[in-house]
């Protein structure tokens, strides 16, 4: 005997029709992906400092910092390429960038003009951690990234072509390439830095987006053998009602973990929960709204010839 969950989203039998918002869902996806390409060439993603090369320190003031007055006294120590950046809370934590220095000792005195910078810009201000990469370093580490991001996608992709018939993993890979583009445009906008650490939330939306397309689908794959007779929109909404409890509640439970990251975790993890937490969004409302239309656009027939032949078991 089974026991009731005490909490549903929406209660058992919801026959919300979905399918009536496809035209406006797949319009706003198709404009929100091509002005994300488009900013991906312009402005640019911000690299961050894995990619870019160069100094990161970590300052700590007691009161709030007062960024005028410390760009003055940085550009007064030569050190005019300094970009500034508030993090945490309470407006005291700043991140102090400079550029790639040419060597050891070179950065070495970059760091010690920052120090008598702070001195005399922000009194007891504290260096809580320094980060130096070198241009050939952060070369390497930008290829290998990009290499890892696309050896995962194309994995991802290899599991989707062999888990569905072609209509379905159609639908399953645009969908991946919308949420995609869509996450990158998100860290133009907001200007988190792409670099490791945000290479590796990417990966984890693409994989929630996927897992969150197999549920729906399978559903709508398992309706397709049960009803044969029921017409496709309506077997389509009747299949993602049915999963929508799961839905959500697998998005809102990945959701509340990653919030205290976005706003406690620092500046070390604030820019990989920012974009999970935007990952989640669009991978949960994509597999309603893009990857459910996509099917009906392919047709009944074909979707009811595919979903005859021998099928992969549901994991």
């Amino acid at each position: 005997m089974f026991v009731k969950p005490m909490f549903r989203f929406v209660p058992d039998g919801t026959t919300i029709r979905f399918m009536n918002g496809r035209f406006a869902g797949l319009i706003v996806s198709a404009v929100l992906s091509a002005a994300s390409v488009l900013l991906f060439f312009h402005p640019g993603l911000n690299l961050g400092l894995d990619f870019r090369g160069g100094v990161v320190l970590q300052v700590r003031t007691e009161q709030p910092a007062n960024f005028p007055q410390l760009r003055a006294a940085l550009a007064q120590a030569g050190l005019g390429d300094a970009a500034l950046q508030s993090f945490g809370q309470g407006g005291t934590g700043v991140l102090i960038s400079l550029e790639s220095r040419a060597n050891a000792q070179a950065t070495q005195t970059a760091i010690s003009e920052v120090e008598t910078a702070l001195a005399t810009a922000a009194p007891n201000a504290k260096i809580l951690s320094t980060q130096a990469i070198g241009a050939s370093v952060s070369a390497q580490l930008f290829s290998q990234g990009l290499e890892a991001l696309g050896l995962s996608f194309v994995m991802i992709l290899a599991y989707i072509w062999f888990r569905f018939e072609w209509p379905f993993a159609v639908g399953a890979v645009t969908t991946l390439l919308l949420d995609t583009t869509k996450t990158i445009g998100f860290m133009v906008i907001t200007r988190i830095p792409f670099d490791l650490v945000t290479i590796a939330a990417i990966l984890t939306v693409i994989g929630y987006s996927t897992n969150d397309k197999v549920v729906v689908y399978d559903r709508v794959r398992e309706n397709l053998r049960k009803y044969k007779s029921m017409n496709l929109r309506e077997l389509i909404d009747l299949s993602i009602n049915e999963t929508l409890n799961r839905t959500l509640g697998t998005s809102s439970t990945v959701f509340l973990a990653a919030l205290p990251l976005a706003l406690f975790g620092g500046a070390a993890l604030s820019g990989f929960a920012w974009v999970m937490l935007f990952g989640i969004l669009v991978g949960t409302s994509s597999s309603i709204f893009i990857a459910a239309p996509i099917l009906l656009f392919l047709g009944d027939r074909k979707l009811r010839r595919t979903s005859t032949l021998p099928k992969v078991k549901s994991s």
